[in-house]
Formats: C-alpha cells, structure tokens, sequence
C-alpha cells in the first residue's frame, strides 16, 4: 500500500504540473483570456471526469476478460501522461497554426474554434489522469482486499498532498527549466513511476494475475452504491461551492497577495494543503466512525463565508493569516467530507468510485463557471459566497435530511434519556446558532471598494473594477491592485512615437486601455485610433477620470476592442503607424510576460506599416528584468531607442524597422497639431512643449547600458518569462550562480 501512497503522490504532483504549464501554453497560442483560461480548466477536468466515469465502467463490464495484473494496466496509463507532457506542447501550437490559415468572422467563432481544439488536445490526455484512480483501486482490491473498503480516500489523500507540492515546486522549475523543461521533469517522473509500477508487477506476484481471479474481483464487489442518489448530489455541489469560491477568493485575496504566479500558487497550495489535512483527519475518523454530525454541513456553510471576515480591509491581520482563517477551515472540512461521499457510494468498487468522483469533477467544472460568467458580473463577491454557502446551510436546518447510512447500519446502544434530551436541545439549537453567526459575518463585514470615498465599482466575467478619487488623484484598481492614476507619462506614451514618424500618421493602436489617457491622447492627432482591452469593464469608466471620454466614444475614428492584445494583434490584418504597449503593472504580474517576449515583438513586426514605431513601457524591475527587456527588443528591432520617463519613473522603449530620426525637441513639436501639443501639456509638467520633451529627450541611455548591467541575462522569450519567475534569484541565489544553473 505504500507504494500506491508514492505512485498517486507523484501523480497528483504532476498533473498540477502539467496543468499549471498547458495552461500558460495555451494562453500564449490562444490569448490570455477569461474565457479561454475557463476553457482550458474546464477541458482539464472534464478530461479527468470523462476518464474516472469510463475506465470504472470499462473494470465493471470486461474486468473479467483482464488476464494480467491491474497494476500493470495501471503503469501503461501513467507512461501514456508522460508521453502527453512531450505532445501537447506541440498539438497547440498545431492547433493556433490552423487557426492562423483559417478567416473566423469574430471573437465568438474564435473562442469556439479554439476551445474545441483544447478539447481535442486536453481531454483525451486527461482522461488518462482521471482513470488512474479507478485502475489503481482494482489494483488494491486484487491484493490488498482488506483494504479496498476505503481505497479511494487513501489514493485522494497520496493525490491531494501531491497537488500541494505541484502547486508550489513547479514555479521553481519554470524559473530554472523555462515551461518546456518543466513539462520534461514531469515526463521523467512519468516514465520512472510507470516502470515502477511495472516492475512491482513482476515482484508481486500474490496479485491476481488470471481471468478467474479477476472474474471473482469484478463480479463480487465489497460493496454497491451505499444510499440514496443524494449522496451524489452532494458531490456535484461541493466540487461547485468549491471551484465557484476560489474565482470569489482570487478577487477578495488579491489586493492583499497581489497578481504574481506565487500569490495564486500560495492560494491553491492552501486550499490543496488544508484539504490533504482534512483528508487526513477523515482516514483516521473512519476507522470508528461511520456517520457524520448533520452538523458538519452547517459549519462548512458557515465556514465558507470566513472570507468576508478575513478580507475585510478594516481588519488588521498579517497576510498569511488572511488566506489561513479565510480558506484553511472550508477547504479542510471539504477535503474531510468529499473522500468520505466517494467511499460511502462506491464500498471500494472502482466502477461506483469512478462514477462518484466524475459527478464531484462534474461539479467543479459549473462551479467556476457559474461563478465567474453568471453570479460575479451581477452580484458582489459577498453575495455570491452567500449563495455558495447557502445549500449547506439550509441543509443543516432541514430536520429529516440525512447523507448516511441509517437503514444500512445497525442502530447503537441508546443513550439514558436524561442525555439524549440534552443532547436533543443541542442539536436543534445549534443549527440557529450557526445561521445567526453566518448573518453576523455577511452583514457586518465590509469588501475592499469601502476604503474608497468616493468610488465607482464595476464587475464583470474578469475583474472587480474600482474607480476612484477627484481631481488629478483618480486612480483605477483591478481587483484591488492599482493599475494606473492621472499622470503625463501616459500621455508621453502616444505623443512620443507619433512624432518620431518622419510622415503624418494615419492610424495607432494602443494595447492596454487604463484610464484611457494614452487612448485619448492618441485621439488628439485626429487619427483612426484603436485601444485592446483585456477587461470589458475598464473602457465603461473612461468617463470617470475624463468628462470628454463620452465624445470620444462616439467619434467615428475611436475603436475600442474587448480582447488580449496580443491574439488581437495575431488574429487582424490591420497594420498601423504606431503600436503603443502599456502593461498593467507590477512588471511581474502573471502572464505579463506575453507582452515584453521576442515572439510578442515577433507578432507585432508584420502589423507596423514599414517605417512604423512601436512604443513599449516598461515599469522598474529588477535588474535582470531590464537587461531581458532590452536584448529582446535588441534581438527583435534593428533601431532601438530607450529613454527614462518624466520624474525618472519607468522606460519608453522606441522601436523600429527603419532608422529613427534624431530630430530636436523644436523638430518634434514642429510634427505634432496643435490638438496634439494642447493634449501633451494638459497636465504639464514644463511651461513649454519643448521643454517637456527635453525632460524625457535629455535622460536617453542606450540598450547596451541596460544589459551591461546583467549582461548574462537572456532575452525575455514566452518559455523563460524571467520577469515573472524570479523566487530564486532574488531570494537565494546571486544573478551570477543563477545564470550557472540555467
């Protein structure tokens, strides 16, 4: 049995892995989008579903004709995930380079082309994830009957704590191996578990090896379906409340993580970690136990609203402790209740265990969904996870319901009816208690957008959208995190490369709308303009920070695309004067990297008219961050030129195909129309045009320098995004011992 413990440890470590990896690949061939994110998590656990449901029902019909040992069935399946690691890489890119060829009318017709390419890919490699477990439980039936009883919560408890080392190690792997050399370590660790497995086959020869054995295994279960068909039901709506919490937890914990990889990582591996604790708790319990307190449901109903409490921004607690009291109890007491559903319905009968755990995958697959394009976008983060926790409370207040196993199990002794009075109270008050503590929590519980007076708060299927401040304080937050506030340098980002052009521009794109400073700027040269924008509900507050924003909407040269700027970019046959790139900030935001990488600057080549700029900002990172940036664009453009911004915060890069002019600070405001000189020094902060310019002109430094600092440092590429995998350089390592282990 222990070796079964390693197998399904290292098994659940990678397919966290490989999920954390084709996730990220498939953003990068097909846009970094909720709707493709939601795609890929969905085929990801229908895979797993489809694969639990169907080899369970394959064991129960030709089980008997299985004249081999299971486990040797079951080594075969995990080198066939192993072989996946190699091939998916390389089927989505297959898949974007067919989309490319292929004229699809809209953004609808381009998510359904590609989510079923995904499904393709992911399903058929993830069904072999999903049916491991139902292999394996044969496998343990076979040798270990004694055992089989509570197999699926031993495997589930091995996968879980797995799932909490996939969610953490495989950053570190990134950092070091890039995506690619990641998904190889997992295909290694593939590959060394099924020749394990095999090889335990051959040593143990005690399981059962010939049809009549396997015919007696298949045919004579330990146990049917225990129950009522509720029991399903339960599973369905936990993998939903859970799935659905974590999209409402990624927006609460997110102004107090942040938006790097680590901060969701740290999130996941304490949802996985609590539920292995709860798992735990759960193996132990049943060895005595075989029927939970109602009361149970209650607390995990109650449990699930902590988070209004612990991200209530007039709370003072540590971080840490936020994500551990808001997330730790309801993940705890799920992974203590989801294990103990599957081993009541199936008795350790791998066709009921699979059929049990597609049901519970089922859920999980509606719950985000459900969360994040139906409830979030109409509800604040506090009403949907009142609605989430709702069935569980009401459970607990519904005095006949029951999961378990009365009319199969023998009553116990009776107590003396003194106690069993009291013990009666108790369970009809507690229940109240409970509710009264869950509308104490939603009622005197406040959400991030309180701090803010005054401030306008917009929520769609991305991200809970905060305007605020007056004046030239307005500022705008994404889920809590501060993107952007009224400044010059936004508007630096559009003026400066439409006067580098040596002709009268005719068009500019702006990836990144913001405020819609850099957008309006661009407006201000009476060109065709056209800003991408990642979340619907960033455009919708461009009246906010400015009162002619309605206006400009409506001029007949203002475009604005709801889209990543990068698939926009891939998908359209425009080409423009000026590309401006405005990153949301910090430099390490996740996924951020697929607009500094030498394949993004590879995408933009082609849509630039000949002579045409592109403009890209870069906020302060570290130096290797610099230095990456700088030899990307060094690799990517033959004519680079780098300036410091105004106050000295941040870099315009410029850059082009053709040699950029080296006109004087006169020359360049000689280029610009009035409407465009007006718009620059709106907010000043110089008396004149030409100073203005002077004060960015006269702090340009040169490519070389930047990657003198690191000179090591690769160019930033898709598959090594250095600026946001850093853990072990800035914590551990030197930049120069880092480079050695690259």
């Amino acid at each position: 049995m222990r070796w079964f413990f390693v197998f399904f440890f290292v098994s659940g470590f990678c397919s966290v892995l490989y999920e954390l990896v084709w996730l990220r690949l498939a953003m990068a061939q097909f846009g970094v989008t909720s709707a493709l994110v939601s795609i890929v998590l969905s085929m990801f656990m229908a895979g797993l579903g489809l694969g639990s449901w169907l080899s369970g029902y394959l064991i129960r019909r030709h089980g008997a004709q299985i004249k081999f040992p299971a486990l040797r069935l079951y080594a075969l399946i995990e080198l066939l995930i192993g072989v996946s690691a190699i091939l998916v890489p390389y089927e989505l890119l297959w898949g974007r380079n067919l989309l490319e060829r292929v004229t699809l009318s809209s953004s609808g017709t381009y998510y359904l082309a590609s989510g079923v390419w995904v499904a393709l890919t992911l399903v058929p490699w993830c069904a072999c994830m999903g049916a491991t477990i139902p292999v394996a439980m044969l496998a343990i039936r076979n040798s270990f009957r004694q055992e089989s009883q509570r197999s699926f919560s031993f495997l589930y408890l091995a996968n879980v704590l797995g799932a909490v080392a996939g969610a953490t190690l495989p950053l570190l792997l990134i950092e070091l191996n890039g995506f690619h050399g990641t998904l190889r370590v997992g295909a290694i660790l593939n590959g060394v578990l099924a020749a394990s497995a095999m090889a335990l086959t051959f040593s143990q020869p005690a399981e059962a090896g010939t049809a009549s054995s396997a015919a007696a295994s298949v045919a004579t279960p330990t146990a049917g379906p225990v129950g009522s068909r509720t029991l399903l039901a339960l599973l369905f709506t936990t993998g939903l409340t859970s799935m659905g919490m974590e999209v409402v937890w990624i927006r609460q914990f997110t102004p107090y993580v942040g938006t790097v990889v680590y901060a969701f990582a740290s999130i996941l591996a304490l949802y996985l970690l609590a539920t292995f604790a709860g798992s735990r708790v759960y193996r132990v319990w049943s060895r005595t136990h075989q029927q939970e307190e109602k009361l149970v449901w209650m607390v995990l109903g109650l449990c699930a609203l902590f988070p209004l409490m612990t991200a209530d921004p007039h709370l003072h607690m540590a971080r840490s402790w936020r994500l551990v009291i808001g997330i730790a109890p309801f993940s705890g007491i799920l992974g203590f209740v989801t294990p103990m559903l599957v081993d009541r319905w199936s008795g350790g009968d791998p066709d009921h265990a699979g059929r049990a755990y597609a049901v519970n995958v089922l859920g999980c697959i509606v719950g985000p969904l459900l969360s994040g394009f139906l409830l979030l976008p109409l509800l604040s983060e506090r009403w949907v996870l009142v609605l989430l926790a709702l069935p569980w409370l009401l459970l607990g207040l519904y005095p006949g319901w029951s999961s378990g196993l009365e009319e199969t199990q023998p009553r116990a002794k009776a107590p003396r009816r003194s106690r069993a009075q009291a013990r009666a109270v108790w369970q009809r008050l507690i229940p109240y208690a409970v509710v009264v503590a869950a509308v104490v929590l939603v009622f005197t519980s406040q959400g991030y957008e309180d701090l803010f007076n005054p401030h306008v708060v917009m929520r769609d299927n991305t991200a809970t959208i905060i305007a605020t401040g007056q004046n030239m304080q307005k500022r705008l937050l994404v889920n809590g995190v501060g993107i952007t506030f009224l400044t010059p340098i936004t508007k630096m980002m559009a003026h400066m490369p439409l006067a580098f052009l040596r002709h009268p521009p005719q068009n500019a794109l702006v990836v990144c709308f913001g405020m819609g400073t850099t957008y309006r700027s661009l407006l201000s040269w009476k060109i065709p303009t056209t800003a991408v924008e990642l979340v619907p509900s960033v455009p919708k507050m461009f009246w906010y920070y400015h009162a002619d924003a309605p206006e400009l909407l409506k001029s007949p040269l203002s475009h604005v695309v709801i889209d990543d700027g990068r698939r926009y970019l891939e998908r359209t046959s425009q080409q423009y004067d000026v590309i401006t790139i405005d990153p949301p900030p910090p430099v390490e935001a996740a996924g951020s990297s697929m607009l500094y990488s030498k394949e993004f600057y590879a995408v933009i080549k082609p849509r630039l008219r000949p002579d045409g700029i592109l403009q890209q900002w870069l906020p302060f990172g570290d130096s290797v961050v610099q230095a990456s940036v700088a030899r990307a664009l060094k690799e990517s453009f033959p004519y680079v030129r780098v300036f410091h911004s105004l106050g000295g915060w941040g870099f315009h890069f410029i850059a082009s195909s053709q040699p950029l002019p080296n006109w004087t600070t006169a020359e360049l405001v000689l280029h610009m129309p009035a409407s465009a000189v007006a718009d620059m020094m709106e907010w000043g902060p110089e008396s004149t045009p030409e100073r203005q310019y002077s004060n960015v002109m006269s702090r340009e430094l040169t490519l070389d320098e930047m990657i003198a600092e690191e000179p090591h440092a690769p160019a930033l590429v898709d598959d090594r995004p250095v600026n946001e995998y850093y853990a072990i350089r800035r914590r551990w390592l030197k930049p120069e011992r880092w480079y050695l282990l690259w």
